[in-house]
């Protein structure tokens, strides 16, 4: 059984590939944690589903921005404790 690809014209350019690694990135965390600190803030009774995506529109653009600026530090973070070639 063949994989199934995305069409060439769906593809970003290499060139933006930390901008699409932080947006995947973002997009993930930020509603992990919105549904953790949700979950501990105010239980999980009624409305949950609703709170989570009102936290998670204020999180996300701030876990965007947050990859997004800390990349540079984090990749030198890794590169003094990873043994290996630097990316």
């Amino acid at each position: 059984m063949s994989k199934a690809r995305c069409p060439a014209t769906w593809k970003v350019p290499a060139r933006f590939t930390p901008v699409v690694f932080a947006f995947f990135m973002s997009v993930l965390v930020a509603f992990v944690m919105s549904v953790a600190m949700t979950a501990m803030n105010t239980g999980l009774h009624g409305g949950f589903l609703l709170r989570v995506l009102r936290n998670y529109a204020v999180a996300w653009p701030v876990a965007f921005a947050s990859v997004l600026a800390t990349r540079p530090l984090v990749l030198r973070l890794v590169a003094l404790t990873v043994d290996g070639p630097r990316p």
